[in-house]
């Protein structure tokens, strides 16, 4: 299946900052199924900046080039952002994938109220990734019920 270039229409994409972000490219492959599809690396071979796609988007991995921003391996492990990745089917099979390629698996696959089937993977560098996959569809008001919760807008 070709997939469009993501840069040809309107999407959005995430950077996530690694102190090495070829390790880094190379485990998102193997453990999450990235396709690396841009490189750029300094004079000295460095990697400065890469793209890697997912379906239909991507992601920007980058090194931490300048003081306000850091991979969670340079901040004590905080995340101040967690990368949502929305796959089509086989949920525990990527989450397998991750796994024996060594991600921490902060939540096991498990069924939400709200008709998604969710697990969390923390990488290398302490990025926590969060995958889900919709396994049925959920009325708004059955989500409010079950989650005992006021929703406004709901996707179906």
């Amino acid at each position: 299946m070709t997939v469009d270039d993501p840069f040809k229409h309107p999407t959005l994409a995430s950077g996530i900052f690694y102190k090495n972000p070829r390790a880094a490219s190379i485990w998102l492959e193997k453990a999450f199924g990235f396709e690396l599809s841009m490189v750029v690396s300094d004079a000295d071979g460095r990697l400065v900046h890469s793209e890697m796609r997912f379906g239909d988007g991507y992601i920007i991995v980058d090194a931490e080039w300048s003081d306000h921003v850091a991979s969670p391996a340079s901040v004590a492990g905080k995340n101040t952002q967690s990368v949502y990745v929305h796959l089509k089917d086989s949920i525990d099979a990527h989450c397998d994938r991750a796994k024996a390629a060594g991600a921490e698996i902060v939540q096991e696959p498990a069924d939400q109220f709200y008709g998604e089937r969710q697990y969390r993977a923390r990488d290398p560098e302490g990025h926590v990734w969060t995958f889900s996959q919709t396994v049925r569809s959920v009325p708004r008001e059955e989500a409010e019920r079950l989650g005992d919760l006021q929703i406004e807008g709901w996707h179906q």
